[in-house]
């Protein structure tokens, strides 16, 4: 038998779907040196153009007019009527994904989003491929566009989002409560005397980390605002992602601020910057709240998006690992108190650590290796 072959599938190369399967990639490879891997965006390989305009789309509703995504999500109404047209593009992208079949021979296929998942579910069906499908959820609620039974296996984020697909009809052997997929990288300890003096930062000021996701989407410009009339001594550090105005706005306005402002665009080691901060100011992303928690990081979430960042914030807020606010006012408040109570944001740090599960790529990586040539599901 010749190496095992894993094809992973995700969408968008900014979102926390790409970063969960390069995160299952590189576990693969520490699991078994010897595997074959191949990660893919899955609409930018089948169609370029229905990547660009969904993506635009996306952005465009969710900024604009964001309840109609809150009505979108996990809607079992709409889940029904657009069952035909996921099918119809599906069947459109059904010769690419043949190629792709044809040409890798994966042994399994693994998604991180929905949309590739139900791509390759529907695949399977039409060419009776026994070929097992791995669905990985990266977000703390599960909505219906997963179901189908052609998926062998789920990967959930914690056991809570097992039972609730389970009550959707998935059997329990199709389920494994691993949690969201990390690189490694966040499970070392770091040395953040070095990160702050190769950064430029001040040891001797608390840093708060203020993320968009990477977008860099919300209202970064008024968190930088509000944060920046805090009476306690700290020093900001803002991470802009591909949002090149917000990023150049930043840079322009840094000498207005009283407060020490770091500026980055797109950051590679958010596990650094997580390492020296006090606590995270953010939108609840399922792979930067999963991050956050490893590193046992308090969060502080602000105008969560409809639809997936809702729900997480309810996760996250029942866990008690994270704070909500609902105007910058209250904003400015609670980092006074956090920064002035080292009993209270060491009590969030620790329940952050409790509820993390910073080796679930590692243990997602074990459990893929293992299937191949394993026992399918969807008999």
């Amino acid at each position: 038998m010749g190496a095992k072959k894993v094809l992973l599938m995700y969408i968008s190369s900014v979102s926390g779907h790409r970063h969960a399967s390069l995160a299952i990639q590189k576990a693969l490879q520490e699991v078994d040196g010897g595997v074959q891997t191949k990660s893919i965006d899955a609409f930018n390989y089948t169609n370029p153009f229905l990547e660009k305009f969904i993506n635009k789309l996306y952005t465009f509703v969710i900024k604009t007019v964001p309840r109609i995504w809150d009505y979108l999500y996990d809607n079992e109404d709409v889940l029904a009527r657009v069952r035909k047209t996921r099918s119809l593009i599906h069947r459109l992208n059904e010769k690419k994904i043949k190629e792709l079949f044809d040409d890798f021979r994966p042994d399994i296929v693994v998604c991180t989003q929905a949309f590739p998942c139900g791509m390759v579910a529907d695949y399977k069906r039409r060419y009776n491929l026994n070929t097992p499908l791995i669905g990985v959820l990266t977000d703390y609620a599960p909505h219906g566009y997963w179901l189908n039974e052609f998926v062998d296996v789920y990967i959930v984020p914690t056991q809570e989002i097992k039972r609730k697909l389970a009550q959707r009809g998935i059997p329990q052997q199709r389920l494994r409560a691993l949690g969201i997929p990390i690189d490694s990288k966040f499970r070392e300890p770091g040395n953040p005397a070095e990160v702050l003096r190769r950064l430029g930062l001040d040891s001797n000021l608390p840093a708060i980390l203020i993320m968009g996701g990477g977008q860099g989407l919300g209202p970064i410009k008024k968190i930088v605002r509000a944060l920046d009339k805090l009476r306690h001594p700290a020093q900001l550090i803002v991470v802009c992602g591909t949002n090149r105005s917000l990023y150049k706005w930043l840079q322009k306005s840094k000498p207005l601020f009283t407060k020490p402002v770091s500026v980055m665009a797109y950051a590679e080691r958010i596990d650094e910057l997580m390492s020296i901060s006090s606590f995270i100011v953010t939108k609840p992303g399922g792979l930067t709240s999963a991050e956050a928690l490893s590193k046992s990081l308090p969060i502080i979430i602000v105008s969560p998006l409809p639809g997936q960042e809702s729900l997480n914030t309810r996760f996250l807020l029942e866990s008690g690992v994270a704070l909500k606010v609902d105007s910058f006012a209250e904003l400015r408040s609670l980092a006074e108190e956090l920064l002035s109570d080292a009993a209270r944001l060491e009590k969030l740090r620790e329940r952050a650590h409790a509820a993390a599960l910073a080796d679930s790529a590692q243990k997602s990586a074990q459990l893929i290796l293992s299937m191949i040539g394993g026992p399918r599901f969807n008999s």
